[in-house]
């Protein structure tokens, strides 16, 4: 069936996946590391790429093609590639477009281990790379070099939540010949198609919205041209670092509650954050929905929805926060996001330890900053969740610094 007319909760079910001889209705998972040749003529025209078929799991496989060609279909590209994680979906773009003396753009607060790749690995290779907000598009133009080969953004940022005008920057990356690439992560394809707004490749870590269940690490990229996408393939092929079948068949049965997940959790995200701002523990929330967040009209622009990433800051600070996290007890103090649970994480000593301060502070968060990924739970269960820990805080915050001396 021929999917490209259909809407998206349509394709998220459909596209991708051709039914084989055994007429199977779920994806099927192949399960296998070597394909067999009907002949000698045939295993040649597959290794020339003269015919269509299957060689060896690291090349293609018809589980995780299944994915590729869904993904693909949901972000309007020629063609996608899963990995076997977000990082090395990320270690692909950067092999196979970086060389010595080659300069990146990239958005300050972008995922941590992201732009610690770069910074202390790609650079020992004689990568050179600027980290900028994004969120104002001539930054980037002033960080742009003679030798600027990419420019990566984020957007919606990690954790500082900053919105980046894509199409703004495509226009400038392109004069100066530089590739876009997208982390679209946080927003999924449900909620933003970077490539119909002058992206060149779009990024996923699949572990977060797109899998949506917190059972399965990987990635994968999408790319809007063909040569860029044989480009990205043959690397990800060299390196290694394919997407399991079975992975692949969990993220395809994933992928088909995309929707109703994403519009469960950011309807609970819309009213946690309202809710955020009226705690008078709270000193500042960040949510793309509320009309208080700096981009909140570029989002209204770029995107169909707003997700269900909150970050946020308590007036006591980091400590506040730790007495926070450490009271909770339906959200989970983890690490990740885009599953069906609701999670809580500190960036500054978790995802983003790996930053200095300074950096972080450049990057537009505090040391205090609290990332909240909010799930499919009942709203009124999490909002009693958080009340009753930011009364361990208040409690706290009111404790006297020294108990009073009794008398003997």
């Amino acid at each position: 069936m021929d999917t490209k007319h259909l809407g998206i909760n349509s394709k998220l079910i459909h596209a991708g996946y051709k039914p084989d001889a055994t007429g199977s209705v779920s994806v099927p998972i192949y399960q296998t590391s070597t394909f067999a040749f009907k002949n000698a003529a045939h295993g040649a025209a597959l290794f020339a790429g003269e015919e269509d078929g299957y060689i060896y799991t690291r090349i293609g496989n018809p589980t995780i093609k299944a994915l590729e060609e869904n993904v693909a279909s949901l972000e309007n590209g020629c063609g996608g590639i899963a990995t076997s994680s977000g990082m090395s979906a990320v270690c692909t773009v950067y092999l196979a477009f970086l060389e010595s003396g080659a300069h990146v753009v990239s958005t300050a607060s972008v995922y941590g281990p992201t732009r610690g790749l770069m910074e202390k690995e790609f650079a020992r290779f004689g990568v050179q790379s600027t980290y900028v907000d994004t969120s104002d598009a001539e930054n980037v133009r002033h960080a742009m070099k003679p030798n600027t080969r990419l420019v990566y953004i984020e957007s919606p940022a990690n954790p500082s939540m900053q919105v980046s005008d894509i199409a703004a920057i495509a226009t400038i990356a392109h004069a100066q010949g530089a590739l876009v690439v997208v982390d679209n992560t946080f927003a999924s394809p449900y909620l933003q198609r970077p490539l119909d707004l002058g992206a060149d490749v779009v990024l996923h870590s699949v572990t977060k919205f797109i899998n949506g269940h917190a059972d399965v690490v990987g990635g994968i990229l999408v790319a809007k041209d063909p040569a860029l996408y044989k480009r990205l393939r043959s690397v990800m092929i060299s390196s290694g670092c394919n997407m399991d079948p079975h992975q692949a068949f969990l993220v395809v049965r994933g992928l088909k509650t995309l929707g109703i997940r994403v519009e469960r959790a950011q309807q609970n995200a819309m009213e946690i954050a309202r809710w955020l701002e009226e705690q008078p523990e709270v000193a500042m929330v960040r949510y793309i929905g509320l009309e208080s967040h700096p981009q909140h009209e570029l989002a209204k622009r770029q995107m169909n929805g707003y997700g269900s990433m909150i970050s946020f800051e308590l007036k006591g600070g980091f400590e506040a926060g730790r007495t926070l996290m450490d009271n909770v007890r339906v959200a989970t103090l983890a690490v990740s996001l885009g599953g069906v649970e609701t999670l809580i994480e500190h960036p500054a000593s978790m995802t983003h330890a790996s930053m200095s301060p300074e950096a972080r502070r450049a990057a537009g968060f505090t040391d205090g900053l609290v990332r909240y990924a909010v799930g499919i739970e009942d709203v009124e269960d999490l909002i009693a969740d958080l009340r009753q820990a930011l009364d361990f805080v208040s409690a706290k915050s009111n404790k006297p610094k020294h108990e009073p001396v009794g008398t003997l």
